[in-house]
């Protein structure tokens, strides 16, 4: 046989074995896919058993999203940490004037959660302000434009309770777009920017928000209301899974919560190159403190959610424990 004439055989018998070789990986990949797909869309038809618990918006004619699907029970994997974060605060509240301390922690990696002290309840302080600012994004989903209007900040507020943490505020006498209310709002928990949007906001929508949370109604002129520290995680739950919001918006809120400039809690032993979104809370009295912090922690291939909520004599003692707290999370997720 002639060297042209083995080439000539050659040729189509290699493009035929390599997209036989293509074919058949990408049959592998497409099973494999098809496979986790199954048994995700398993777990999720599996939902309503023992195994599962899960969350629908409801609202609509003919659908119900889904917006959370959660294992009732704790993860395993967290037993440890949840150990560990329990001997931290029993230390403080001898040492350091503690009195409450709850504590919420989200894988999502592995989907897993544990909860620590989750029946005591807190007064959210500005950690409120998350809802507030899914309440106004919601807003503008139904009526496009909600972002854009003006609001002249004409009046002076007067608040019942003191701020340790202060930052920047609105001006007196000049006038906001909504979108930079919100941005005062989230990243320096500017407490006149707050006020100035909760008198302009359309307080059912946040009362579906909570009713489609399976929370219970909030009233905002409400002196006092009370959360425990996986309610107040939920906000935050919504945000990443995108599952309340539309996903641009929902990554917008993110963006504003990623420029708090709140350092002293979860952020403070973190790595800078690790990005985070996060707000923080302030209440109680002089007599008993409150501080929390929620945020989310992109570490690595695995983020989690970590909720801390306080109560105690000095901010000090309290922002010291949830940094403490978050330092150990961080460690111990980022060896697992």
């Amino acid at each position: 046989m002639s060297p042209l004439l083995k080439k000539k055989i050659a040729l189509p018998y290699i493009i035929g074995s390599t997209l036989l070789a293509v074919l058949i990986t990408f049959s592998v990949m497409s099973f494999e896919s098809n496979k986790k797909e199954a048994l995700y869309l398993s777990e999720i038809e599996n939902a309503n058993s023992s195994t599962y618990s899960i969350k629908r918006l409801e609202g609509y004619k003919f659908i119900k999203p889904i917006m959370f699907v959660d294992n009732p029970n704790e993860e395993g994997a967290l037993a440890l940490t949840k150990q560990e974060i329990n001997t931290l605060i029993e230390n403080y509240k001898i040492n350091q004037g503690v009195v409450a301390a709850s504590v919420y922690i989200r894988d999502y990696e592995g989907n897993g959660w544990m909860a620590l002290n989750e029946n005591e309840k807190y007064e959210p302080g500005s950690l409120f302000k998350v809802p507030i600012m899914i309440a106004y994004l919601k807003m503008n989903e139904q009526n496009p434009g909600v972002l854009e209007k003006e609001l002249v900040f004409n009046q002076t507020f007067s608040f019942d309770k003191k701020v340790a943490y202060k930052s920047k505020t609105i001006q007196l006498g000049k006038t906001y777009k909504i979108k930079e209310l919100l941005r005062y709002m989230i990243e320096y928990s500017d407490n006149n920017a707050t006020a100035l949007l909760n008198n302009n906001l359309k307080t059912s929508v946040l009362e579906k928000l909570f009713v489609d949370f399976g929370l219970q109604k909030p009233d905002i002129h409400a002196k006092n209301y009370y959360f425990t520290v996986k309610e107040c995680s939920i906000f935050m739950l919504s945000l990443y899974n995108a599952s309340y919001l539309t996903i641009d918006d929902s990554e917008f809120a993110a963006s504003l919560l990623s420029k708090s400039e709140f350092n002293d809690g979860i952020k403070k032993f973190i790595p800078k190159e690790v990005k985070t979104i996060s707000k923080f809370g302030e209440s109680g009295t002089n007599v008993e403190m409150q501080l929390h912090e929620t945020a989310i922690v992109y570490l690595k291939n695995r983020p989690y959610l970590l909720t801390v909520m306080t109560k105690g004599k000095d901010n000090k003692s309290l922002s010291n424990l949830i940094s403490e707290i978050s330092k150990l999370t961080f460690s111990n997720l980022n060896n697992l």
